[in-house]
């Protein structure tokens, strides 16, 4: 008996149910359109304010349509970092190419860079991903796992300047714009304060410095979600060095996951005060001492305030509830902001050079044996060392340690991978005033 066919009634419906149920950061597909299409209206008829509530129009419906389309593209969404690159990228492409009027590109880039948009978000990350962490965790793991990602990302800083030393690229060159940016934990809490201390020290613009980071810090978050794939692989043929999602030999480190809390509306704004008021006490430090940048100050005053206890749990939970609903709804539009105000294409397709790719491979490949080799001696699986302690700490922060972990299957390892990005990031961002001052 013959198979019957699907109706094309049947087969008209379901796809009318998918547009329908289909949803953009919580909005329906086709209301999401019709904002898309007021936006576009208001740009045409140059009715878009240009205060902050046209920026962050552009920023939010733009940034979330890209971070969505980005997550759908086959190729993209499984090695090329998935919507956030896509974002970024797209929405310097929307700019360079004149697709927005100059005056949309030019209120956007003072929004994010003059206004602050990127201190607010970077202020409630900081805050709140640290204050999250489990007390205990953090001081049980800087015993072990803090010291191999540090030796690991000391030796690959070395590898890094060495290689480029050798292929004509220079020590300083390659360390200040392979290196660091591959290790300073992402976009939005790495190349982005890197990016600003950099112009600082040689009073330029961070938009000319921002487009020698991205490409490196993009161009190691893929081979690291490459490379954790293929760790995983091998390690399924070593089960001595192998823990299968565990990282100690011995021991236990408790439990990884960051605390969870409910919102509360009044909790968050309390939430909001105790995050600006820790990136305040960064710029009071680096006012007394201005060769360390702020955010890297308010990074480790937050660490001091989590180990000493001092910060009660309310004032935590707010913190991290703040976080939560800062990153769960602007992540796109920090995303697409960088792209708007900080990428230049130009500048970055001349970055990829033969050059380029070899340091970046040279960066990803020490980093990855020194921990599996250094994690062995500290009574860690090298496996899982390889891929928290290594690949993680070159990977594009939050989102890159997900797609690593991801890639590995051992997305119960994210608390390590966080730690190792926010430390090793904020060692990073001190580091980097002094160095720019030396090679410059």
């Amino acid at each position: 008996m013959a198979q019957k066919e699907p109706s094309t009634a049947t087969t008209s419906e379901e796809k009318k149910t998918s547009f329908w149920s289909t949803k953009i950061s919580g909005v329906s597909l086709p209301l999401y359109l019709i904002m898309v299409v007021v936006l576009i209206i208001a740009i045409a008829l140059k009715k878009l304010p240009t205060n902050m509530i046209g920026p962050i129009a552009i920023l939010v419906i733009f940034g979330n349509l890209f971070h969505f389309v980005g997550n759908k593209i086959p190729i993209v969404k499984s090695y090329l970092g998935g919507g956030s690159v896509f974002a970024i990228f797209a929405s310097a492409a929307i700019a360079t190419f004149g697709i927005l009027p100059d005056y949309v590109v030019e209120s956007t880039k003072n929004f994010v860079t003059t206004m602050g948009f990127l201190d607010f978000y970077i202020a409630a990350l900081i805050t709140g991903s640290i204050l999250g962490m489990n007390r205990k965790l953090l001081m049980k793991a800087s015993v072990r796992f803090i010291p191999v990602a540090l030796i690991s990302m000391i030796v690959s800083f070395f590898a890094v300047g060495l290689v480029g030393m050798v292929i004509g690229n220079g020590f300083a060159n390659s360390v200040l714009y392979i290196s660091l940016p591959a290790m300073a934990g992402g976009v939005g809490a790495g190349a982005v304060p890197l990016s600003t201390i950099y112009a600082h020290v040689l009073g330029t613009d961070a938009s000319s410095i921002i487009s020698r980071l991205i490409p490196a810090t993009a161009m190691t978050n893929v081979l690291a979600i490459i490379g954790a794939a293929l760790v995983a692989r091998a390690g399924e043929s070593f089960p001595k060095i192998n823990g299968n999602g565990k990282l100690m030999e011995k021991g236990d480190l408790g439990d990884g996951k960051p605390r969870e809390v409910k919102p509360d509306i009044f909790q968050l704004g309390v939430g909001m005060m105790v995050a600006l008021t820790f990136f305040i006490l960064g710029q009071i430090c680096n006012f007394f001492v201005p060769k360390i940048h702020a955010y890297a100050f308010m990074i480790i005053i937050v660490v001091i305030c989590k180990i000493t206890n001092v910060l009660p749990e309310y004032y935590e939970d707010a913190a991290i509830m703040f976080n939560n609903l800062i990153v769960k709804n602007l992540t796109a539009a920090v995303l697409a902001g960088i792209g708007i105000a900080l990428l230049n294409l130009n500048v970055l397709a001349s970055a990829l050079t033969w050059q380029f790719v070899v340091l970046c491979l040279t960066s990803v490949i020490v980093i990855s044996l020194v921990s599996g080799f250094v994690g062995r001696l500290f009574g860690l699986y090298p496996i899982e060392s390889t891929i928290t302690a290594g690949l993680c700490n070159n990977s594009m922060g939050g989102t890159g340690n997900v797609a690593v972990l991801s890639a590995a299957n051992r997305m119960e390892l994210i608390a390590f991978a966080q730690m190792g990005n926010r430390l090793g990031g904020a060692i990073v961002l001190i580091i980097s005033g002094f160095l720019m001052q030396l090679f410059s």
